[in-house]
């Protein structure tokens, strides 16, 4: 037989008798100074708290005071809920009025800016208390949460960053736009999508080497970047492919006069290596036809059919001499 057996012996009834264990009935019971376990808990960034909902006033531990940086008073929920962000209030009101009403629990990571104007992320856990079948009190913990979420925001810049350029990568072009949906798209108010290819990248490539190529795409998206400032987002989506997110802009023609000055910078020659580059850009515009509700997909695709357009019309573009 395949496996693992050990003999443990005889294992009747009375193997597990606890006849050898010490009798622990006259052993006194180990209490803990509450002050102190609340004092540990604060200098683990956590605090515990209470709201009564008759009234709304709140009872806080010390750890919760230092979290939002108020003075230890006695405060209602309107005193303090204005510290939260608009976007984390919101979120706090829905789950916090939903756990009332199912006499339930709810977990939220939430942003509040203190009254130093420090920004803090604290992670929320409460619990409704009912007495007498009635919803009495909210009750839970608040934990500083700030360095991890740095961490986490850390690791996803780096995952959603072009190495090369700086720019954004196509995981988060597609992440943040093409799979955002019609009816809460990830970017907005949105003005246009200008969707821009390298011209002339292949004979840099070819003619002086994947290092002189790598510097190009680099000027490049150091250029785009320049050229349109208050991108909604800028990234690099394929070899020497990249796209333009553009603010709404009540004015549309503007979007497109805009355009043509960046695509004249991004013409301008370069030098690397003591050599004097050009290269050229080709760019196809799809606007956006609502700017909070958007088709990102067909948009993507006007936008390269455009392009296919406009590379066709253009003649290839031809590298200076050297200098």
């Amino acid at each position: 037989m395949d496996g693992f057996h050990q003999d443990f012996g005889r294992l009747g009834d009375d193997a597990w008798s606890d006849s050898v264990a010490p009798d622990l009935a006259d052993t006194p019971v180990f209490a803990p100074d509450p002050a102190r376990m609340l004092r540990r808990l604060g200098r683990a960034g956590i605090g515990l708290f209470e709201c009564d909902l008759r009234t709304e006033r709140l009872s806080w531990t010390h750890g919760v005071y230092e979290l939002f940086g108020l003075p230890q008073r006695g405060f209602h929920r309107g005193d303090v809920v204005e510290l939260y962000d608009p976007a984390s209030r919101e979120a706090l009101d829905a789950l916090r009025s939903h756990a009332i009403e199912a006499a339930g629990s709810f977990t939220l990571d939430a942003r509040i800016t203190r009254l130093d104007g420090s920004d803090r992320w604290v992670r929320i856990v409460a619990e409704v208390e009912q007495e007498g079948g009635r919803p009495v009190r909210l009750a839970g913990t608040k934990r500083d949460i700030t360095e991890q979420r740095r961490e986490q925001e850390k690791l996803r810049i780096a995952a959603e960053t072009d190495g090369l350029t700086g720019l954004a990568n196509r995981a988060a072009f597609q992440t943040h736009f093409l799979d955002s949906s019609a009816r809460n798209p990830g970017l907005r108010p949105l003005g246009a999508l200008v969707l821009i290819d390298v011209d002339g990248f292949k004979q840099v490539n070819d003619r002086h080497g994947h290092i002189a190529g790598d510097a190009c795409l680099a000027q490049f998206g150091q250029r785009l970047r320049q050229a349109l400032p208050d991108a909604l987002m800028t990234a690099r989506i394929g070899g020497d492919e990249f796209a333009v997110l553009l603010p709404s802009d009540r004015h549309l023609p503007r979007i497109g006069r805009r355009v043509k000055e960046a695509i004249a910078l991004l013409r301008t020659p370069f030098f690397w290596n003591g050599r004097l580059l050009t290269i050229g850009a080709s760019h196809g515009i799809a606007i956006a036809e609502n700017a909070f509700t958007y088709d990102a997909e067909a948009m993507f695709l006007r936008a390269d059919q455009a392009l296919y357009a406009a590379k066709r019309a253009r003649k290839p573009d031809a590298l200076l001499p050297n200098l």
